[in-house]
């Protein structure tokens, strides 16, 4: 008997083998792959995080760091398996207005700071970065939130947090100076304007600095799966995982190509990331991510998103434990 098995993820490069079926998909696996997007709806829709973690819409998905440690906390019943679709620096993504004289996230106490919801990864990295690493005062500062929340949570007491309207830019918002720094884990809309900029005037060398002192890219999402379906095939866990080990050493080779994507230097900056980097930002597997996915648990307690600090392996499904 075969399991049907629905998968909602991005298109990212990593993801193009399911897309194309260039992986081999194990025998008595019926896998239907849907491109779900989150913040931009693809072929198959928008709003994976919430389809997958409140409607439980899809077997197995890619969702949100954040919301999923929050779910495992309040007894969902969800496994994570160690694959980590997108990772992101946050000293990237923290854009501040060009006429503001902020250079560092240690300039941020006191200030307005719009967040596309409190508890979206990005947001719960950049403020964990900001009093870890830069010494921020993260209560002193008035959060200016944009979403709905995923995982329903209490406001953390001595937390200043505004909700505005859902379809609020806060690219405008930043660019107007009704906020004076936002943390987004896309480009604003008023980047292009040359009004919006990021923080650092190095990024690069500020997450050269990080990665040095840390040893990881920051892992933004999860791929989980529904208990109930692992019930129907406890083999269901290692069969995705071997999947997207496949995946990963597929997507690898693309790169190979200095034609592959259509950046024109695109091979060579492969090149000096890895020179500054490593060869592999994105390890797969619970033991190589621990750290990891330790120090952001750690920044979701802090910020009264859960109530203790989760064991990393209680993420995991058991059977991924020793990969």
């Amino acid at each position: 008997m075969s399991s049907v098995i629905t998968l909602a993820i991005d298109r990212y490069d990593r993801h193009f083998p399911f897309f194309d079926r260039t992986i081999q998909v194990p025998n008595g696996l019926d896998l239907t792959v849907l491109q779900v997007g989150e913040t931009t709806a693809l072929r198959d829709g928008a709003h994976r995080h919430k389809r997958m973690l409140r409607e439980l819409e899809f077997d197995a998905a890619e969702v949100s760091l954040s919301s999923f440690v929050m779910a495992k906390e309040r007894g969902l019943q969800f496994s994570g398996i160690p694959v980590f679709p997108r990772r992101l620096f946050s000293q990237t993504q923290i854009y501040v207005h060009d006429k503001t004289g902020l250079w560092n996230p240690s300039q941020l106490s006191g200030k307005r700071v719009g967040l596309q919801s409190f508890q979206t990864t990005l947001a719960v990295l950049a403020k964990g970065d900001t009093a870890n690493e830069y010494g921020v005062d993260l209560q002193s500062i008035n959060w200016v939130v944009r979403s709905g929340e995923t995982i329903s949570f209490d406001t953390p007491q001595g937390w200043k947090i505004e909700y505005v309207p859902n379809d609020t830019d806060l690219g405008e918002m930043l660019s107007e100076g009704l906020i004076d720094a936002l943390f987004l884990s896309r480009v604003p809309s008023t980047f292009d304007e040359k009004t919006v900029r990021r923080i650092f005037k190095d990024p690069r060398a500020a997450c050269v600095n990080y990665y040095r002192k840390h040893g990881h890219f920051p892992i933004m999402h999860i791929v989980v799966i529904q208990n109930k379906a692992v019930a129907l095939d406890p083999k269901l866990p290692q069969k995705l995982f071997d999947m997207f080990q496949q995946a990963k050493k597929i997507a690898d080779r693309y790169r190979e190509d200095p034609a592959w994507s259509q950046l024109a230097w695109g091979h060579m900056a492969m090149g000096e990331q890895t020179t500054r980097l490593g060869t592999d930002l994105w390890p797969i597997g619970f033991s190589d991510n621990a750290a990891n996915l330790e120090r952001f648990i750690s920044y979701s307690y802090e910020q009264g998103l859960i109530n203790s600090r989760l064991p990393t392996s209680d993420l995991f499904h058991p059977s991924l434990l020793n990969t």
